[in-house]
């Protein structure tokens, strides 16, 4: 199911608006009611789904946990795997690692050295794409891995925050554009 205005404007009612969450001045979009709608779950799914339908797709791959949300659907629909990317500690095998710089610190991702292999079309997934950091970690832990990044896939994107500049050259797809 192709993203719509229709689509859009029908998948951001399922989205609640909580102003002053974290901290003043944010507007948290808390996707809890479009999970617990099958329905839109669902289209959601599908519409994040969709622009990669036809790009003979490998590996779905997301970072924890809410891109798993998305991801293991998303790889059904396109008749792919589901690769998680994991915080340090969490995968039980041999891994290929990333560490990425936030704000106040640093951070880890890992992904199971035989969970991507040279050469497979992956979509990486999350629900939301902010200011970006995250997601081009998983696109570096990817790289690293030689497979070909065909896109990234977002039920949200915040466009205010320029997150899409990091993800240069990616492809990026989006749900819904606040």
């Amino acid at each position: 199911m192709p993203r719509t205005a229709a689509m859009t404007a029908e998948l951001q009612q399922h989205i609640r608006e909580i102003p002053d969450f974290p901290k003043p001045g944010i507007i948290y979009r808390d996707i809890a009611p479009l999970l617990a709608s099958p329905d839109a779950l669902r289209a959601a799914t599908e519409v994040m789904a969709a622009p990669f339908k036809d790009e003979k797709i490998d590996i779905v791959a997301a970072a924890e946990a809410r891109g798993f949300i998305f991801a293991a659907p998303m790889a059904i629909l396109l008749g792919a795997g589901f690769v998680p990317i994991r915080k340090p500690g969490k995968l039980p095998f041999e891994t290929h690692s990333h560490a990425y710089d936030l704000e106040y610190g640093t951070d880890e991702l890992h992904v199971h050295v035989d969970g991507v292999q040279a050469g497979q079309r992956v979509v990486l997934v999350d629900d939301l794409l902010a200011t970006g950091g995250t997601m081009q970690a998983c696109c570096r832990l990817i790289e690293r891995c030689a497979a070909e990044i065909v896109g990234c896939s977002f039920l949200i994107h915040l466009a205010d925050l320029g997150g899409e500049a990091k993800l240069e050259p990616y492809r990026v797809e989006s749900a819904i554009v606040y």
